[in-house]
């Protein structure tokens, strides 16, 4: 890259599927430079997910942002994908005796948008036949949960930035922010970048890049989560079993590929980085899974770990900064990123843009205060 600023009209830091998705959004009318700090983009969050689409998932803005992704999920723009991104994967959520009072609000909760069952001992071993007996006494299945093809979904908005006349630039990490009567000079590792307008999809790394923009503290904590990959018991044969997630989220398991995907569901707050699983956390994952499905592993065939950044209520931050004039957050995606990102980057297309919002939103009930950085009058 020369000395002489690459230039347009709104530059998204990050590459993952938020920065990917909100960038081919805006790259219909405005000319976008993508900057991502890795060498090929997803690396980090994106590519270590769990992919799944689970409308009972989440806080009520995620899983309204959730709901008003289905539409482009089971239609996408042509050319986006070569195959659907959706395949049918019921949720079961799980409650031991002393859970079932979690397990009840969670269903009171739920069952006004989403269409939910509560099940007893007997249907729970029908749906999962892993559970240990006795351990489980009640769960609530949501029919509705989809696995997605989050590599196709990732590439597909790659696409339609390219598509769209959208630049990307890899190994751009981002040095340093300046704003000036031009707007923004973003100093990356590969250069520098100028635009009127600044989003910062950063991930894990989206509160490091406020600071630099001098925007406000939106109390961004990334949290490492652990996942790994065991071989299935002998004679398995419910590949379309659910996945199945304990009620406190203590854990979860999904068949996958012909293997187990497991998870301590850990949140532990760390710094912004490559995560690696912790060898303390692979033990708790295996002894919770063991301890609630009739397992014995003895072997782990595959482990990693991944960030996800929260602020306190868990709902996304999608909105203009009140301290900093032209930067956008796109932040706090936490576990739903991939199920919401649809939704979610047509809310903040339309925020950008100054647009009314899409009537798919509007119709979740979606109240963009909600997850505005600063909450001011949000009615939830």
């Amino acid at each position: 890259m020369s000395d002489r600023a690459i230039s347009a009209d709104v530059i998204v830091i990050g590459a993952g599927m938020a920065g990917a998705s909100v960038a081919a959004g805006l790259a219909r009318t405005m000319k976008v430079v993508l900057a991502e700090m890795e060498a090929q983009p997803g690396y980090h969050t994106t590519g270590r997910s769990a992919a799944v689409f689970a409308p009972s998932y989440g806080p009520d803005g995620v899983r309204a942002l959730t709901r008003a992704s289905r539409a482009f999920f089971d239609a996408a723009p042509e050319g986006f994908a070569d195959a659907p991104l959706l395949t049918p994967r019921e949720i079961l959520m799980i409650a031991r005796e002393d859970q079932l009072e979690a397990l009840d609000a969670l269903i009171d909760t739920i069952s006004a948008e989403t269409a939910v069952e509560r099940l007893g001992p007997a249907a729970l071993k029908d749906h999962q036949p892993l559970l240990r007996e006795g351990y489980a006494t009640a769960g609530m299945l949501d029919r509705g949960g989809q696995d997605i093809d989050v590599a196709a979904l990732h590439q597909g908005f790659l696409r339609l930035l390219k598509a769209r006349g959208g630049t990307l630039l890899t190994n751009a990490a981002v040095q340093g922010l300046a704003r000036g009567g031009d707007g923004w000079q973003v100093q990356t590792k590969s250069g520098t970048l100028a635009a009127p307008l600044v989003v910062n999809a950063g991930g894990a790394w989206a509160g490091e890049i406020g600071r630099l923009a001098g925007a406000e503290d939106i109390g961004l904590v990334p949290k490492r989560r652990t996942a790994m990959v065991v071989a299935e018991p002998d004679g398995f044969t419910r590949r379309d079993a659910p996945i199945t997630v304990d009620v406190h989220e203590q854990f979860y398991l999904k068949p996958d590929a012909g293997r187990l995907l497991i998870s301590p569901a850990d949140e532990t707050p760390t710094d912004p980085c490559d995560a690696q699983p912790e060898e303390i956390d692979v033990a708790i994952c295996a002894d919770r899974i063991m301890t609630a499905f009739d397992l014995d592993i003895r072997r782990i065939e595959n482990k990693w770990a991944g960030l996800r950044s929260f602020v306190a209520d868990k709902e996304p931050v999608i909105g203009f900064s009140r301290v900093v004039p032209d930067f956008f957050w796109m932040a706090g995606q936490g576990g739903y990123g991939i199920q919401s990102a649809p939704a979610a980057a047509d809310l903040a297309t339309a925020l950008v843009l100054g647009q009314p919002l899409p009537a798919h939103i509007v119709d979740q009930g979606l109240d963009p205060r909600c997850v505005a950085p600063d909450r001011i009058g949000c009615t939830a």
